[in-house]
């Protein structure tokens, strides 16, 4: 049986400030994309939306708010997917339009906290890192059959790890022994392989691996690039779109579009006149990236590299600007 709709305790990051740029309405309808632990989703329901639709390809996650917030009944919907398919989810629920959209991009404390998943250097459990445990490739896979070059290449373009190549090179030559398949041997590995610095004191040497790795197994940059334009088609004009970021890849693609969509013009240079109307699709709700408050941080380490951006649908956005 379900729990009330006040008594689901996951506290998401940089609550306050998002529920306020997105401005709730009573009668609204909203998106939470990746609803985790659904602490969004409540936040939205007790100002008084009308539906909000959560999202999560994560199973788990999807059953634990189905639990955790089952008393707000048919105002909450419930849909497994990637929140790259918005659009799609919300035609299948008859919905065209929506009010606002919040998505958090990091990966939820349920998940890093539950040692099976893989997710933590810090725990002993399988190298998986799959958010969707349907992905057919785990990070294990890439750990054990990536050519030394590419698996380099892979962590130094999603973890802008300068010791990629060592870190790889001491991968290929363990693996030659035997296939890697614990979080707890792949961190030991990296942590011989790269040297004793002042950074790798401040942070553990194994952090920009596994979000490479883990960024790689779920295609998390390519998702986020695919959700964007659908997520200002389906804003109705005053609408507001939230996303939190946790570092430096996602937050480049989310401020890059965002500044796009706000210019008077968007047309690529080589074209020899404006093609776009000259009017920006969004205005700009943070200039710049806002951080969590030093008590959240405290309160919540998890929190300190989160970075939130909004922007806000202009009415001369209603065309289709996929194209730009």
């Amino acid at each position: 049986m379900g729990e009330g709709p006040g008594q689901i305790r996951h506290i998401p990051v940089m609550l306050g400030q998002v529920v306020e740029l997105l401005d709730c309405k009573a009668g609204g309808i909203y998106v939470d994309g990746t609803i985790g632990g659904g602490g969004y989703s409540r936040s939205i329901l007790e100002r008084g939306a009308a539906v909000v639709v959560g999202m999560d390809w994560d199973a788990e996650a999807i059953e634990r708010v189905r639990e955790g917030l089952g008393g707000y009944g048919e105002r909450l919907v419930l849909e497994r997917a990637d929140f790259a398919d918005v659009r799609q989810v919300l035609l299948k629920n008859g919905i065209r339009e929506v009010d606002g959209i919040v998505v958090d991009l990091g990966v939820s404390s349920f998940q890093l906290d539950d040692a099976q998943r893989g997710f933590s250097f810090l725990r002993e459990g399988p190298l998986d890192m799959r958010m969707n445990q349907d992905l057919p490739q785990t990070a294990a896979d890439l750990v054990n059959t990536l050519p030394e070059k590419d698996l380099a290449s892979l962590i130094y373009r999603y973890g802008e790890e300068r010791q990629s190549r060592k870190i790889a090179r001491s991968i290929v030559a363990a693996r030659l022994k035997g296939r890697i398949e614990s979080t707890l041997e792949l961190a030991e590995l990296i942590r011989r392989a790269v040297p004793q610095t002042r950074d790798a004191l401040r942070i553990h040497p194994a952090t920009r691996t596994f979000q490479a790795l883990r960024i790689a197994v779920n295609r998390e940059l390519e998702s986020l690039e695919r959700f964007l334009p659908e997520a200002l088609d389906v804003l109705r004009p005053g609408g507001r779109l939230c996303a939190v970021c946790f570092h430096s890849l996602e937050d480049r693609v989310v401020k890059e579009t965002f500044r796009n969509w706000a210019r008077t013009c968007r047309c690529p240079p080589e074209r020899l006149r404006c093609e776009c109307e000259g009017r920006p699709l969004v205005r700009l709700l943070t200039r710049k990236a806002l951080r969590p408050a030093a008590d959240e941080v405290e309160q919540n380490p998890r929190a300190r590299s989160a970075r939130l951006r909004a922007v806000e649908k202009l009415p001369a956005a209603q065309r289709d600007h996929r194209r730009q």
